[in-house]
């Protein structure tokens, strides 16, 4: 640990010589990189040098009290040393994590895939709530929603919806997700007040750049149709939407939400992309995860990562064995309950890894 926070030091001095050089002013590319650098690596210097003068601190008084024979003033610099102690087993803990293998991927954008699974119309409707869900966590957290598509059953519930968050550090929290999200309430359409379980697939995407992922257009048929749904004056009136289907692997995706073929044409191109890029992740990494499918599963019930119980008012991740009783809350978009220990589970899984390592 302590060589890599010694190459942090280093790298941090070479940076502020580099940006004080005027060749590096005259190259807005080189200079932008190596300001968000600087930035990703300050906070770690900065634990760092707070550990060494909580180092000091522990030598200091401990040499002043091995000669020190004042009671009162032991008893001072014993208290000293020990919030000193506590101080660098805390630095300790925070540096090992910031020390991880950053995912290359945490401040991407996303895209996310929502599809009722097991449970008919009562799926549907839970996965229109799913989404509204995101939509004001999105809104907690200053990110923007775009709907891209999407395909209503009749009453209010979502067979399957697509949609872009954008803002910083999206992706490092939402990832979490991915998954199987189980529903246990009783439906309105419930006469007998039983009740029913369902489900709905949640699939988190980091949204793919060209220097990312180089799609090929030859291999890509497009078609436009005309849009449906609520919408402005173009809706119903004009062939605006696009269905862009990928040739080698059959991906098909839709987008009609603007009302410019172009533009959804462009969606559709970065969804893709997006789709093709998970797909070559999760091959690169078999280990974590054989295919895309596998991060959302079939929809069945039992492959569930959540559960949300409407009658006893609680939420329950099986992935950490967290049971929270604030399901109107988290149902409003207060997800940092929940996302916030899966962050820490990761990190603790991590460290464990290295350590063994």
């Amino acid at each position: 640990m302590f060589e890599q926070l010694k190459e942090v030091s280093g790298r941090l001095e070479e940076i502020v010589r580099l940006l004080s050089d005027p060749e590096c002013a005259r190259d807005p590319a080189r200079l932008q990189a190596l300001m968000k650098e600087q930035a990703s690596l300050l906070p770690v210097a900065q634990a760092y040098s707070s550990w060494q003068k909580a180092c000091e601190t522990i030598e200091e008084c401990g040499e002043m009290l091995s000669s020190e024979h004042d009671e009162e003033m032991r008893s001072m610099l014993k208290e000293e040393l020990s919030g000193a102690k506590a101080r660098q087993e805390e630095l300790t803990r925070k540096l090992r994590v910031m020390l991880l293998p950053k995912d290359p991927n945490d401040e991407k954008n996303v895209v996310v895939e929502i599809r009722a699974g097991v449970g008919g119309d009562e799926a549907a409707l839970f996965a229109a709530e799913v989404y509204r869900m995101y939509l004001r966590y999105s809104e907690i957290k200053g990110w923007k929603v775009e709907l891209t598509s999407v395909s209503e059953n009749g009453i209010g519930g979502f067979k399957e919806c697509v949609f872009l968050v954008n803002g910083k550090g999206a992706y490092s929290r939402l990832k979490y997700e991915s998954g199987v999200h189980r529903v246990q309430r009783v439906p309105e359409t419930e006469s007998g007040g039983r009740i029913h379980t369902s489900a709905c697939t949640v699939a988190i995407m980091p949204q793919a750049e060209e220097i990312d992922f180089e799609l090929d257009l030859n291999e890509c048929h497009f078609d436009v149709f005309r849009a449906s749904g609520n919408g402005g004056q173009c809706v119903n009136t004009t062939d605006s939407a696009v269905r862009l289907v990928h040739e080698p692997t059959g991906i098909v995706v839709s987008c009609q939400d603007e009302k410019s073929q172009l533009k959804n044409k462009d969606k559709a191109i970065k969804i893709l992309r997006s789709i093709l890029y998970q797909k070559e992740l999760m091959e690169r990494h078999d280990a974590e995860a054989m295919e895309r499918r596998s991060q959302i599963g079939s929809g069945d019930r039992s492959e569930k990562i959540r559960t949300y119980n409407f009658p006893q008012g609680r939420v329950t991740d099986h992935r950490i064995k967290l049971t929270l009783y604030r399901i109107d809350q988290i149902m409003n978009g207060n997800l940092d309950e929940l996302i916030d220990p899966l962050i820490a589970a990761d990190q603790a899984r991590k460290l464990a890894g290295t350590q063994e390592e």
